[in-house]
Formats: structure tokens, C-alpha cells, sequence
């Protein structure tokens, strides 16, 4: 049987995805017991009781200064502002999206001002948000928003406006207002490509807020990355990064489940 007909059932597909991670683990190991063979100050891979003994006092231990738990105030600071900035771009994105999509005038005008936005650079208006709305929350969440929300709403107004032109005439033709054609007929075929764009901006979202965070924060797994960055801390730095991965698949798999058991019709024999 040819490769591109081979399908896989869902547990061999986890084995499978797991093989790489794991291998990349034993590398590590290996390269890492190396160095710290012939140099046991070794920083730059450090072993894996290291980077446990390291972060026993980011995660367990109070602060001596704030009095509070650094790990998990790092990362609820991370996923509020994250949250945040993911349910505005969201909203935005469905709103804009679907007068986009659906509104000739609208797509006409604003249009090409969406796609002026989103072709913009965002870190190159990192500057000027904080000099807009200053060093606090909202400059960091703004970042977000800007970043991901116009490839959202491009993303969703190219999705409304390829739907099949007999949806739009047999609706009209049963009597349906502009209103109800964008509630009945538009919101719910917008929803599904909706939770995939949230899905694929997931990444960018993730970079926008480190970057934010790194610039101009007191807190946040960003600010802590780059504030023991310059003491060599990898084993400070590392476990935070495989954090902020772990958060990022436990996100995309519960967008999947939304997805899956909210609209199943729109995946199909893949549900």
C-alpha cells in the first residue's frame, strides 16, 4: 500500500507523534550527562535534577519580596493576559469578519484598511503602544490584539464570502432580512473556521506576549525568562519554555474538543 493511502488509528497516531519528543529527550540526556561529566558547573544543559532543584523555589516556596509563589503568579498573569487578548481578537475577528464577508459596501471600504493592518509588522508597534498606553496591562494585550486579530478577520471574511451564492439566494428567497441572513446563515458556518483561526494564532499570540513581556513587565513567564537570562539560569529557562509549550497543547486541544463537540458536521468522518 502507498504512504499517501495509509491511514492511522488515533492511538498509533499519539505513539507515533510521541517517538520524536522522546527522541529528542534521549538526545538531550545524553549530550547533556556529557557536559556535565567533564564540567560539573555546566549551565548551558543542565541535567534534569537541576532544573527540579531550581524550580522547587519558583514553584513551592513564597517570595521573599512579593510573598507570593513566582511560578504560578507568572503564569496567571501570562494566561490573563493572554485570555484577554484572545477573546478581543475573537470577537473583533467574528464582527469585522462577517460585515467583511457578507456586506459588499463594508468589504469595500474597510477592506483594504484590514489588510494594510494586518500586513503591519506587529513587534515594529511595540514602541508605540507603549508610548500610547504606557508600560501597564493594556499595552501588552493591544500587542495581542493588533497581532493576531486582522488575520482573523481576513481569515473569516474570506470564509463568508466564498459561501456558496444559493445559500445566500434560497434564504433571500424564504423571506430573510440581512440580519437574519447574517445570523442563520453566516454565524453558524463562521464558527468552526472561527475556532480553527484561534487555533493557528494561538502561536503568534504566545510570541507577542513573551515579546511584551519581556520588554516591559513585573511579571510573566516572558519577564521571568529574560530576567535570569543573564545569569545562564537554562534551568530556569528551560522548564519555562516546556511550560509555556504544555499550556499551548492543552489550549489547541480544548479549542479541538469545542470544535468537535460543538460542530461536528464541520469535521465530518474526522469527528
Amino acid at each position: 500500500m502507498r504512504w499517501i493511502n495509509r491511514r492511522i488509528g488515533r492511538s498509533n497516531s499519539v505513539l507515533m507523534g510521541l517517538m520524536p519528543i522522546i527522541l529528542l529527550l534521549i538526545v538531550y540526556l545524553i549530550i547533556a550527562a556529557d557536559r556535565n561529566a567533564i564540567n560539573p558547573s555546566e549551565k548551558i544543559l543542565p541535567l534534569p535534577n537541576a532544573m527540579v532543584d531550581a524550580m522547587r523555589a519558583l514553584v513551592f516556596e513564597k517570595d521573599a519580596l512579593s510573598g507570593e509563589y513566582l511560578f504560578w503568579s507568572d503564569t496567571l498573569a501570562s494566561l490573563r493576559r493572554l485570555g484577554l487578548g484572545l477573546a478581543i481578537s475573537t470577537l473583533s475577528a467574528l464582527f469585522v469578519g462577517l460585515m467583511l464577508g457578507i456586506l459588499p459596501p463594508v468589504r469595500a471600504t474597510f477592506g483594504m484598511l484590514v489588510t494594510g493592518i494586518a500586513i503591519i509588522p506587529p513587534i515594529a508597534l511595540l514602541p508605540i503602544l507603549f508610548i500610547v498606553f504606557g508600560l501597564g496591562e493594556t499595552a501588552k494585550v493591544a500587542l495581542i490584539v493588533i497581532g493576531i486579530a486582522p488575520f482573523m478577520m481576513r481569515d473569516i471574511a474570506g470564509h463568508i464570502g466564498s459561501l456558496p451564492r444559493e445559500q445566500i439566494v434560497k434564504a433571500q428567497t424564504l423571506g430573510a432580512s440581512t440580519w437574519q441572513l447574517i445570523l442563520r446563515v453566516a454565524v453558524p458556518q463562521a464558527m468552526p473556521r472561527l475556532i480553527e483561526a484561534v487555533r493557528l494564532s494561538l502561536g503568534p499570540a504566545w510570541v507577542f506576549l513573551i515579546s511584551a513581556e519581556a520588554i516591559a513587565a513585573e511579571v510573566g513567564l516572558g519577564y521571568r525568562i529574560f530576567l535570569v537570562r543573564r545569569y545562564l539560569a537554562m534551568d530556569v529557562i528551560i522548564p519555562y519554555v516546556a511550560w509555556i509549550a504544555l499550556l499551548a497543547a492543552v489550549i489547541d486541544l480544548f479549542l479541538v474538543w469545542i470544535s468537535r463537540s460543538a460542530f461536528g458536521w464541520a469535521h465530518g468522518s474526522n469527528r
